[in-house]
C-alpha cells in the first residue's frame, strides 16, 4: 500500500542525520557507580530499582487512567482474578466462580484468608463498594464506562438527578450476598467479562478506609491495598517505594523485599542510570538506544509484544480539523515505515487501522483480517487538503500546534511528522511538550488542536479500542461523533453471535478510518532492558513488564 519515492528516501536520510545526537545535548548528570550491581542489594534485602516516566495522576483504582498509574496499581492491588505469566486468567481474591447459562449472572466466592495491608479482611462488600464508587456520578471517574457492563451501571453513572441516585445505586448489578460471596448481574452477556475482573478499575477498595478518609490514596502513610506489595513511601514527582506486603495470601511466592520507582521523564537519564547500575530495569528506552541494542542482539534487551496503538488526536471541533478531507490529508502524508525503522526503532509495526495484532477474530487475527484500511499517498493528500480547505473557506492551511507529553521518543516522532507535513503538504506546525497529566487534562477540556496519544488495551477484545470513539465517550478526546459508528458498537456489545459482533466491529473500524478523527501512527512493542541477575519478569500483552514474581539472584 505504501509508495516509495526518491525524494522521500532523501528526506528520511536527511531527518535521521538531523536528529542524530539529539540526546547528548539534553541528558542530566547521574551518579557514577563502580559496581553495576550495587543497587539491587541494600542491607541484605532484595531490591528492584526501575523508572516510572511520569508522576502518577492517581493511585486510587477508581480514579486512575494511565500506565503511569497502573504499573504501580497492578502490583499494589489485586482483583477477583489475575493473569499468570502465560496470560491465563486465574483466581485472585476469588477462589472460584460460576456463571449462569445465559451469561448474565456471575457468582464469585472470595478466599477466606485475604487481607488488606492494614490487616482488615478483604470482603465482597469492599468490591461492591468500590465498583459503585466508580459509578457514582459524583466520583467523576473517567473509567466509569468500563462498569457499564453491569446491569444499571450506565443509568446510575449518567444520572444528573441527585434525588434518584440512591435508588439507581441500589439497582446496580452487584451485591455482596455475604462477606465472601459476590453476585454480579450484567446488562448483556459479555464474552470478555472475566478478563475485565483483572483490570484495575475493578479492583476493590477498603470500604472502612475510604469512608473514614476519602484522601487515603494521596499519600503513602494512609495508603491501604490488597496486593503483593504495599506503598510505603511517595516523594511526589521524585520517587515511590513499594515493599512486600506480609498480609498478602500468596506472600511465599513474592521474592522481592522492595521495589523503588524513580520518576524520570527523560529516557536518556533513565538509560544512563541503568548503565551506571542505579536501575535494574528501564522502560521506555530512548529510540536510538533501542536501535543500537537491537542491532547488537544485546542479551539484556527484550522486545515484548504490546496490545497498544500510538496515534494523534485531531480536535474535530476546531477548524479545519472538523473537515474529514483535511484530516485524511494529514494522515496520508505520513511515512509510517520511515518512522518505525529510523525514529522509534523498537520493532513497531506501521498502523493503517486502530486494532493492533494479537486479538482473536471469529476466525484468525482481527488485525490481519482487517488489512490496511487506508494508504499513504502524497498526491491524493494534496488534493484532499486543497478541497477540504476550500470547503472551510480557507485559502491555505493555518499554522497549528501539535502537543505531546514530555518524552524524547515522542519528541522525535513529532519532529519527523512535522517535517513530513512541511515537505509533503507545505503545512507548518508548532511543537509543544507538556507534562503527561497536563496533556490529559487539556485533552479532556478540548484545549488542543492535535495531540499525541496512545492506548493500551484493557482486555483482549477489539472493543477495548473501538468503544473509545463512541459519541460522548469518556476517552473520545477527538470530540468526534458518527451515528452509524455508534450503532455498530452498540450491536457488537449486545450480540451473542461472535461472527456478527466481529463483523460489526470491522465495519466500525472501516468507518473510523474513512472519517479519520484520529491518525494512527504505529502499533507499539515493549522494548526494555533488564539486568541479567533479575529473573521472573513477564510481559502480558496489555501490561507493562510485571515484577510480582521477580527475583534477584547473585
Amino acid at each position: 500500500m505504501k509508495r516509495k519515492r526518491l525524494m522521500l528516501i532523501s528526506f528520511v536520510t536527511a531527518f535521521i542525520l538531523l536528529l542524530t545526537g539529539c540526546f547528548s545535548g539534553e541528558t542530566e548528570s547521574t551518579p557514577d557507580s563502580s559496581d553495576g550491581e550495587k543497587s539491587s542489594e541494600e542491607g541484605g534485602k532484595k531490591v528492584l530499582n526501575l523508572n516510572n516516566n511520569e508522576e502518577p495522576g492517581s493511585l486510587h483504582p477508581g480514579k486512575a487512567q494511565g500506565t503511569h498509574d497502573s504499573w504501580i496499581l497492578e502490583h499494589a492491588f489485586e482483583g477477583l482474578t489475575k493473569k499468570t505469566p502465560e496470560g491465563e486468567i486465574v483466581d485472585g481474591m476469588a477462589r472460584d466462580w460460576e456463571v449462569s447459562e445465559d451469561g448474565i449472572t456471575w457468582t464469585f466466592h472470595l478466599k477466606e484468608d485475604v487481607e488488606w495491608s492494614n490487616g482488615d479482611p478483604v470482603t465482597a462488600h469492599d468490591f461492591e463498594y468500590a465498583w459503585k464508587h466508580v459509578l457514582n456520578p459524583e466520583t467523576a471517574a473517567e473509567y466509569a464506562y468500563q462498569l457499564y457492563y453491569l446491569k444499571g451501571g450506565e443509568e446510575y453513572n449518567s444520572s444528573e438527578n441527585k434525588d434518584e441516585h440512591a435508588e439507581l445505586e441500589e439497582n446496580v448489578g452487584i451485591k455482596a450476598l455475604d462477606d465472601h460471596t459476590l453476585e454480579v448481574t450484567l446488562a448483556e452477556p459479555t464474552p470478555y467479562f472475566l478478563d475485565l475482573t483483572s483490570f484495575y478499575t475493578y479492583y476493590p477498595v477498603n470500604k472502612k478506609v475510604q469512608e473514614e478518609n476519602p484522601d487515603w490514596a494521596l499519600e503513602a502513610d494512609t495508603y491501604v491495598s490488597n496486593g503483593a506489595f504495599k506503598l510505603t513511601e511517595w516523594k511526589h514527582k521524585d520517587s515511590l517505594k513499594l515493599e512486600k506486603n506480609e498480609n498478602y495470601y500468596d506472600k511465599d511466592k513474592i521474592h522481592l523485599d522492595e521495589v523503588n520507582f524513580v520518576i524520570i521523564d527523560n529516557a536518556d537519564t533513565a538509560w544512563q542510570m541503568y548503565q551506571a547500575g542505579d536501575l535494574d530495569l528501564v522502560y521506555p528506552l530512548p529510540p536510538d538506544v533501542q536501535g543500537e541494542l537491537s542491532s547488537k542482539d544485546d542479551p539484556e534487551f527484550e522486545i515484548a509484544p504490546d496490545l497498544a496503538v500510538y496515534y494523534y488526536n485531531l480536535n474535530n471541533e476546531v477548524q479545519p480539523f472538523n473537515n474529514k478531507k483535511v484530516r485524511k490529508a494529514l494522515s496520508m502524508a505520513i511515512d509510517r515505515k520511515a518512522l518505525v525503522e529510523h525514529v522509534s526503532q523498537g520493532g513497531q509495526q506501521p498502523a493503517y487501522g486502530v486494532i493492533p495484532p494479537g486479538i482473536p477474530d471469529a476466525q484468525g487475527d482481527f488485525q490481519e483480517n482487517s488489512g490496511d484500511l487506508f494508504k499513504e499517498d502524497i498526491g491524493e493528500a494534496k488534493k484532499l487538503l486543497a478541497e477540504g480547505l476550500a470547503e472551510e473557506g480557507l485559502s491555505e492551511m493555518p499554522e497549528f500546534t501539535l502537543t505531546y507529553n514530555t518524552d524524547e521518543g515522542h519528541k522525535k516522532i513529532a519532529e519527523a511528522v512535522q517535517e513530513m507535513w512541511r515537505k509533503n503538504l507545505d503545512v507548518h506546525v508548532t511543537l509543544e511538550n507538556v507534562e503527561f497529566q497536563v496533556k490529559l487534562d487539556r485533552e479532556k477540556a478540548g484545549d488542543y488542536q492535535i495531540s499525541r496519544a496512545g492506548w493500551v488495551g484493557d482486555y483482549v477484545d477489539p472493543m477495548t479500542f473501538m468503544d473509545l470513539w463512541v459519541t460522548g465517550g469518556s476517552f473520545n478526546d477527538a470530540n468526534w461523533s458518527h451515528s452509524e459508528y455508534d450503532q455498530n458498537i452498540k450491536f457488537a456489545k449486545s450480540s451473542m453471535d461472535e461472527k456478527e459482533r466481529m463483523d460489526a466491529l470491522h465495519k466500525a473500524e472501516e468507518i473510523l478510518m474513512d472519517e479519520m478523527p484520529i491518525i494512527p501512527i504505529y502499533f507499539y512493542t515493549k522494548p526494555f532492558t533488564v539486568k541479567p541477575y533479575v529473573s521472573g519478569i513477564f510481559t502480558p500483552i496489555n501490561r507493562y513488564p510485571q515484577f510480582i514474581y521477580a527475583d534477584i539472584e547473585k
